[in-house]
């Protein structure tokens, strides 16, 4: 830890839905983590509420269980037996008022709610502690809550939602967590832009050409088919995770680096994104299903074929968008969006390709012969930056070649032990929302993508299919070739694309 970041004040960090997946995976390896690191101190507690059957210990058993890759000794097995004993269990149905009188008497001073529930009791759970009196402030204590997404399925229930949570408590007291801005390279995209003048000079429709931002996964649907079956990629993924990129690559430089003036700019971002009517919808949008097929060298059913998914479903399990983002700085300037399961590889990046140069006088070069600079922006999972340009190639003759210039984040930087959990939880505890989404960006999103959600639900034709271990479906392409780009290849794990 930094010698500049202090150990957040003492508080008790209450979780809703204890036992479940969330807890599990993310959130008690980064309260690990952060008790390894100094980032919490001795008079940190955990309080765990739920259903399940249980008690301190058993809870405790269960989360112990935190490294499924047998790290689970050296310093993070010293920071979990540090931790354990400040880990309890509250049993109970938390859409009951006992709970929260229970709750009421084990709880005192500051106090974080973490909703890793599913979303509909997002509500019901803000209102039973509003009406208990678990999120009345005072001098010595704050109250504060974290709420996962989905915050809503459209825009209509985004805004029921916020305006139900908003009727009972502060929007300083709400942190809407999107994950994805926990990672490193997510919050370095502010910093590259803002602390480099000659990035952020050219950052603009003079100098670019379009914006490509891609969320690939090798996953399908597995297991999870219930769920995904009513939320689909676009849901799942473009108003929060996709969005979030978007609004960090294209927000103007804030009057401060405090929450408010970042989050200001990023709205501003968000509800400057064009509004498509229907007819503008089919032609920007396309979405794909995947079919059988081999992801890294396994086979994968279709989606139709996995468990508790409707044989006829047309839901989509992968999207592309083009949208428009209607700034000064961006005019003209197209962003592309793609998001899909049982892809070729698992890739998160943002690929900002420069305008060609305007000519060319070397031999046998012409300009449009030239390929465009790029910035590729790769947020997982190899972190890093990297800048294709054109060099001399080695001889006697005058002759270009493209090389890249890379930087990897775990070159420089030991950064693989954190979930990116850590940075999120830890601003929760302190007080700095910057990296947390306001109510009015949440709605702007949705207003975004809700003609697509609309025009899909009355479609009747089945989203395009592509192979399973495939980059999507061919409309993905020709959504760019009406434009004369092309995708940005993605590239496995450890490659790099020419």
């Amino acid at each position: 830890m930094s010698k500049s970041v202090k150990p957040a004040p003492p508080k008790t960090l209450v979780i809703f839905g204890a036992f479940g997946d969330l807890t599990r995976r993310l959130l008690m390896p980064a309260l690990i983590n952060m008790t390894r690191l100094g980032l919490v101190g001795n008079d940190f507690h955990v309080l765990g509420v739920g259903i399940d059957e249980g008690n301190d210990q058993s809870l405790r058993e269960a989360l112990g269980s935190f490294d499924a890759k047998g790290e689970g000794d050296g310093e993070k097995g010293d920071a979990w037996a540090r931790l354990k004993d400040r880990v309890g269990y509250l049993q109970g149905d938390f859409t009951k008022d006992d709970v929260f009188e229970q709750l009421k008497a084990r709880v005192n001073g500051n106090v974080a709610f973490y909703f890793a529930v599913p979303a509909k009791f997002f509500g019901t759970i803000v209102d039973k502690l509003a009406d208990h009196g678990l999120m009345a402030e005072t001098p010595h204590g704050f109250r504060r809550i974290a709420i996962e997404k989905p915050f809503g399925h459209d825009l209509a229930s985004a805004r029921d939602l916020n305006a139900r949570i908003l009727a009972r408590v502060s929007e300083a007291q709400i942190y809407r967590i999107d994950h994805f801005l926990g990672k490193e390279t997510v919050q370095n995209i502010m910093t590259a832009r803002f602390a480099n003048m000659m990035i952020e000079r050219v950052w603009n429709s003079d100098c670019i050409a379009h914006v490509q931002i891609t969320a690939a996964e090798t996953v399908d649907v597995g297991t999870r088919g219930k769920f995904y079956d009513g939320t689909g990629a676009l849901r799942d993924m473009v108003p929060n995770h996709l969005f979030q990129l978007l609004a960090m690559v294209a927000m103007e430089p804030p009057a401060s680096f405090d929450a408010e003036a970042i989050r200001n700019e990023k709205g501003k971002v968000l509800k400057a994104v064009r509004v498509y009517s229907p007819g503008k919808a089919k032609r920007n949008g396309v979405r794909g299903q995947y079919t059988a097929g081999k992801v890294k060298g396994v086979d994968v059913p279709a989606y139709t074929a996995s468990p508790d998914v409707a044989p006829d479903s047309r839901t989509e399990t992968y999207v592309a968008l083009k949208l428009m983002v209607d700034t000064w700085r961006w005019a003209g300037v197209p962003f592309y969006l793609r998001t899909g399961k049982a892809m070729t590889c698992r890739d998160t990046e943002i690929a900002i390709t420069f305008k060609p140069v305007p000519f060319a006088s070397f031999p046998g070069a012409a300009a449009d012969m030239l390929p465009p600079n790029r910035l590729i922006i790769q947020i997982q999972p190899d972190e890093g930056l990297s800048m294709d340009i054109n060099i001399k190639r080695p001889g006697l003759e005058v002759a270009t070649a493209p090389i890249a210039l890379d930087f990897r984040y775990a070159d420089e930087f030991d950064i693989g032990h954190l979930t990116g959990y850590e940075s999120l939880i830890y601003d929760l505890f302190v007080g700095d929302q910057t990296l947390f989404q306001r109510a009015d960006a949440i709605e702007a999103g949705w207003a975004a993508v809700q003609p697509f959600l609309d025009l899909w639900a009355h479609d009747a034709a089945m989203p395009e299919p592509y192979e399973a271990g495939t980059l999507g479906p061919a409309a993905a392409d020709a959504l760019l070739a009406h434009d004369d780009h092309t995708w940005h290849e993605l590239a496995p794990a450890g490659q790099t694309v020419p």
